[in-house]
Formats: C-alpha cells, structure tokens, sequence
C-alpha cells in the first residue's frame, strides 16, 4: 500500500470516528470521578447543538433523538415561521429545547435592547417552555456597569417568568475572561453561569493553574456548562480522543467533576451542551478546508462518555 499523506488523512479519520486513537469515553468511566450518592431529583439531561449541522430543523431533532440526546440548545428563532417549525419538529421527537440568546449591536444602548427584546420573547413564548435560557449578552469592551444592565434584567426576567437564565463565559462577552468574571461574581449574588472554560483556556494560553481560585468560585456559580475542550491556543481541540490531548482532556474533567458533584448532592438536574463545533472553529486542512474530524461524531462521543461517567 503507498501509505501517502492522502492515505494516512483518510486511515486516521476512519480510526478517530471509530474511537480508536483513544477511547476517553472508557477511560472517563475508570476510578478518578468517584461517583457520591446521587440525592433523589438528581438528572443528567444531555444537550445537542444544532450549529453546522447542515439538513432541515426536523433532521437535526431525528438525529439527536436517535442518538440518545435529551434535547437541544438552539439560538431562538427570529421569526415565526423558523419558531413553530422549531416547536414542531420537537413535539414530534419527544425533546427538550433550551433557548441560545445572544445580543448584538455596536453600541451599548442597541445592544442592549436587542438582549431584551429577544430574551422577553423566548422566556414568554407560550409555545414551548425552555430549560433554561443561556445568554451570549454584552461585549467584551463594554463598561462594567453597562453589562451589568444585562445581567440586571435577565435576573428579573428569570423572577418574572420562572425561567432559569444563565450567561456564559464566552469570548467576545460579558465574561470573556476569568479575571473579569471574578468581578460579577463577587459583586452579583445571583449571577449564575454557563460554563464553557475551553474560552478561559483561551484567553489566558493557559490551563487557568495560576487563576484556580477564580476557576473554583465559578465553577461554584455554574448550573450548566459546554462540554467542549479548549486549550492554550485555541477554543478546541482537534479531537479530544486523540492521545496527544489526554492531559487537557482529563483537566476539563476534573473542573465538569466538580460540578456533578454539587449536583449529585443536591440532588438536581444537571444539564450539559456537547458543543463541539463546525469549520471553522473545528480545525481544517489548507486549502480545501476540509475538516479534520467529524463534528457530530464527536458531539455523540461526548455524550455517552459524560452518560457513563455521571448518570
């Protein structure tokens, strides 16, 4: 066999989907999360993420049901048509749906508007009560007091309408990076989070090792978190059952470990967004931009590795 490099690209793609280079999902499930006593109430609801997933909003809702998924998180629709075939398609698949509401607009006072407008509208839809609401609100250049404005409203949405609402610690946001999240957190009781610390892993080119006080107050604030791997030099990894990741791996399990912990305890839900991403935020070969891994593949991989570990 002429082992080239096109032969080699298309061989090791196989083995990855396969789950063959490395098997985290088996490792997870070995000694190192030592499970306590789950209280009654206590559930793992899996999320699927319908971002680069190319087909219909009803191919996406099959697939994730077919695939053991709980429900999905979606950015909520902008119009009505794109809202009931949404409803629809989630009725008909028996799934839970959790809203993605992110702001826009330059400036502060558009921007904030925007927040409002679309988070009144998914917490009040009369058509389909999400989980939660997670919120991509704010900039990352804003003032302190400004985006707190955001924060401020969608604590008195979540009072007014008993949805829960969380904002998350995103590139480009309000809590873009640990040590300005530090700052809501001490000062906003009620804050409460969407974890994605693949951004933090980011921002800082770090495991976050000299920041682990910050980690731990906001794990302690999180009641969902995105089970993506980031590390130093990116928001992903290329694939997290490749060997050469096992490290950064088992450090994201580590932080999630401290969260399903708390939540065993308590007893409540715990709910979870496999969100690794599409092209490019997966990374991809030159010049045809050909991606390399599967991104659905590696979504459902991170779901029975998190079923096996937690449930």
């Amino acid at each position: 066999m002429n082992y080239n490099r096109r032969n080699f690209l298309k061989s090791s793609s196989a083995a990855a989907a396969a789950g063959l280079f490395f098997p985290y999902g088996e490792s997870a499930a070995k000694p190192g999360f030592l499970k306590t006593p789950a209280q009654a109430g206590f559930q793992l609801m899996v999320m699927a993420t319908n971002w680069g997933y190319n087909g219909t909003i009803d191919a996406f809702c099959a697939a994730a049901k077919r695939d053991g998924y709980d429900g999905a998180e979606v950015v909520w629709p902008a119009t009505e048509t794109a809202q009931q075939e949404l409803f629809a398609a989630l009725k008909k698949h028996s799934l839970q749906v959790a809203f993605l509401c992110q702001s826009a607009g330059d400036d502060w006072k558009t921007n904030l508007e925007h927040f409002k407008k679309i988070t009144t509208a998914s917490a009040t839809n009369r058509s389909q009560k999400p989980v939660y609401i997670n919120c991509h609100a704010g900039k990352d250049h804003f003032s302190f007091e400004q985006n707190k404005a955001f924060i401020t409203y969608s604590q008195q949405l979540s009072k007014d309408t008993g949805i829960k609402i969380y904002h998350e610690t995103h590139r480009s946001r309000i809590l873009f990076a640990a040590h300005i999240a530090r700052q809501f957190i001490e000062q906003l009781p009620d804050l409460r989070l969407t974890l994605d610390i693949s951004h933090w892993c980011n921002v800082h080119e770090s495991m976050l090792s000299d920041q682990r006080e910050t980690v731990a107050l906001a794990i302690d604030r999180t009641e969902h978190f995105h089970a993506r791997v980031g590390h130093p030099e990116g928001p992903q990894v290329n694939d997290p059952r490749a060997p050469e990741w096992e490290s950064v791996v088992k450090q994201h399990f580590d932080w999630w470990d401290k969260i399903a912990e708390r939540k065993r305890k308590k007893g409540e839900v715990m709910t979870v967004l496999t969100e690794f991403g599409p092209p490019t935020y997966m990374p991809t070969l030159p010049y045809t931009q050909q991606p390399v891994a599967d991104q659905w593949t590696i979504n459902v991989h991170m779901m029975k590795t998190l079923r096996s570990r937690y449930q």
